[in-house]
């Protein structure tokens, strides 16, 4: 009969009271009011209360504190249990370092550096923002070494609903290209064909200034070096393919006046179409200078690199009148 009595009695207590318990609130802002807290709390439902949970947290209200509110204000509601309570939460994200690092290539560009940089924020902690809307950056008092890349600068967070956050952050701006890079590994001496490249966005640092640009500047051009998968050019790296290799018996060409002779020749050096190589002649083994005409043919003029040296009276082969 006793336990009767008083469920009687809880269900009595429970239809009077006009107000219910909320016992879970998505918070919309970092304030709570006792709207929060109550349905039907009556003519102070949109009382403040105080500071809520930041974005990503959660405060919990026990039965204790809940009584002592409502009685404050007013609100027809009592707890019938001692395991009432109410969770109150904030959703939230951690702030994306894409939106910083951007917000940070915004600062640089408005000193009016329009280079595309790459942004490194190594020590940052991001911190909790609102669920669903976007933040707004403002980054200021930058500074930045464009001989290291290292910046350090102000960072200003706003949302709806959250209490403006500033910070210092620091990191590095890497100035990027883009420019032809290589698909697999390219060993040294090798012809560039077209299908050993892909156009990707790479890093230009201040010793690398004669980095390649584009296709034309590399393809059937030799390498000097191997590259790496991944790599970008240097035109350093690049030269003509060798037509003329050195220690190699070539044939070569004089002109001078209506005279052309032609015979062999030491090869001195290595060289490609058009470059200017030093051969010298097997009879005397004096040394010219001659342009690279064709796969084993130089071409020597009396004007031409070299023309102050002695030219040999004949190369041992043949001379013809024009």
């Amino acid at each position: 009969m006793r336990f009767l009595a008083a469920l009687i009695l809880m269900l009595t207590a429970a239809t009077a009271q006009a107000a219910s318990l909320r016992t879970a609130t998505t918070l919309h802002s970092q304030y709570v009011y006792l709207r929060d807290l109550f349905d039907d709390s009556g003519r102070n439902a949109d009382r403040l209360l105080g500071p809520g949970p930041g974005p990503g947290e959660r405060i919990i209200v026990e039965a204790p504190q809940l009584n002592a509110i409502a009685r404050q204000y007013d609100v027809a509601w009592r707890s019938i249990s001692s395991g009432d309570r109410a969770i109150l939460e904030w959703p939230g994200q951690p702030l994306a370092l894409d939106a910083v690092a951007g917000a940070v290539r915004d600062a640089l560009a408005a000193t009016g550096d329009r280079s595309d940089y790459d942004i490194d924020l190594p020590d940052f902690v991001p911190p909790m923002v609102p669920s669903g809307a976007p933040p707004g950056l403002l980054v200021s008092q930058l500074e930045f070494d464009r001989t290291n890349g290292r910046f350090a600068a102000s960072l200003t967070v706003t949302a709806d609903g959250m209490k403006q956050m500033a910070m210092r952050i620091g990191g590095r701006a890497e100035a990027m290209i883009e420019a032809p890079i290589s698909v697999g590994r390219l060993k040294q001496e090798a012809i560039v064909r077209a299908e050993d490249l892909r156009m990707g966005r790479v890093a230009l640092s201040s010793s690398d200034r004669d980095v390649a640009r584009s296709m034309d500047q590399i393809v059937g051009m030799q390498l000097v070096r191997p590259i790496g998968p991944g790599q970008k050019l240097l035109l350093s790296d690049l030269t003509r393919p060798a037509l003329v290799r050195k220690g190699t018996v070539i044939q070569a060409e004089l002109s001078a006046g209506s005279l052309s002779i032609a015979g062999q020749v030491l090869a001195v050096d290595t060289g490609g179409a058009g470059e200017v190589v030093r051969v010298q002649n097997l009879a005397s083994h004096l040394y010219l200078f001659a342009r690279v005409t064709g796969p084993g043919r130089v071409m020597v003029t009396p004007d031409g690199p070299g023309a102050s040296q002695a030219i040999p009276a004949r190369f041992e082969d043949k001379v013809t009148s024009r």
